[in-house]
């Protein structure tokens, strides 16, 4: 028997993905090369990796088996490269990170012109997803970094802490609750609510209090882009809930903190037992050494 790398990634990105038109884009192959790759895995093997009996292609359960198997095995000679091409000294490089579109537009400029200036070789390419999106990705190994809340962070993640930030109510500048010093849970009952769509873990903390004040919330649009909130708030659809370096600039809305004061930890994470290229701690290193000045 004689397996080939192009067959197993084939195979995984069809698993991953459970269609073969899918993962030939991804992979930027024709349709027929990964039909025929799985179709000759599956003739080595003499079993059968996948059901086509239904409309969404899925695993066999011995595909499955060695999907899981393999899927460490290709890591393994992902990381393998990686290490080979840290000879290059950090002339080339790509970092993947992930960060929620609440920060993405405040704090990733800083953030890359700072490590962009000290490491001109390297590519940052930059994801925008919910914060427990990129946990998720981040397990997956299809994210490198994460700049998110790492609040209750899962134990297989490693985590530098970079900032706190404050939880606070956007209103109107002109409505009738910019005159109060704090929001409590009753003007939150009585309110119009404008929330992040799932994903985001500010949701998530946000929904646990209004279950423990008891409060069914009436939320009448959900949206992840910041600049769309804000001027909802402003014309006065809602009110809406943002961290505090996000509203400190805004003339139409004001940002008010909650009578019970929610704090968050914002910082960098990346995913335990994975090699860690040398471009990869250059970030970290960036990170740790500026920690605070970037958000």
């Amino acid at each position: 028997m004689s397996l080939e790398l192009r067959q197993l990634e084939y195979f995984q990105m069809a698993s991953r993905l459970k269609n073969i038109t899918r993962a030939a884009q991804r992979l930027k192959v024709s349709q027929p090369n990964i039909t025929v790759a799985i179709k000759k895995l599956e003739s080595e093997l003499g079993i059968l990796l996948f059901d086509r009996s239904q409309k969404q292609l899925s695993l066999t359960p011995e595909g499955a088996v060695f999907l899981n198997r393999i899927e460490a095995a290709l890591r393994c000679i992902e990381d393998a490269v990686l290490e080979v091409n840290d000879y290059k000294q950090l002339q080339k490089g790509t970092i993947k990170i992930g960060i929620p579109p609440m920060m993405g537009a405040y704090l990733f400029p800083k953030i890359f012109s700072g490590f962009q200036h000290l490491h001109q070789g390297l590519d940052v390419l930059l994801f925008e997803e919910g914060s427990m999106t990129i946990r998720e990705k981040l397990e997956r190994d299809e994210l490198d970094f994460g700049i998110v809340i790492i609040t209750n962070v899962p134990s297989t993640l490693n985590v530098l802490p970079m900032s706190r930030s404050q939880l606070m109510v956007c209103v109107p500048a002109d409505g009738a609750l910019a005159k109060k010093q704090s929001i409590t849970s009753e003007d939150i009952a009585r309110s119009n609510l404008i929330m992040m769509k799932e994903g985001s873990y500010l949701r998530e903390i946000l929904q646990g209090r209004l279950r423990e004040w008891g409060i069914t919330p009436n939320v009448v649009l959900e949206s992840s882009q910041v600049v769309t909130i804000k001027g909802l708030v402003a014309h006065g659809v809602g009110i809406a809930f943002l961290l505090d370096f996000i509203c400190i600039s805004s003339t139409e809305i004001k940002s008010i903190p909650f009578e019970e004061p929610i704090y968050v930890d914002i910082g960098l994470a990346w995913k335990k037992d994975r090699y860690v290229s040398k471009a990869a701690q250059a970030f970290i290193d960036f990170c740790n050494e500026s920690n605070g000045r970037v958000i």
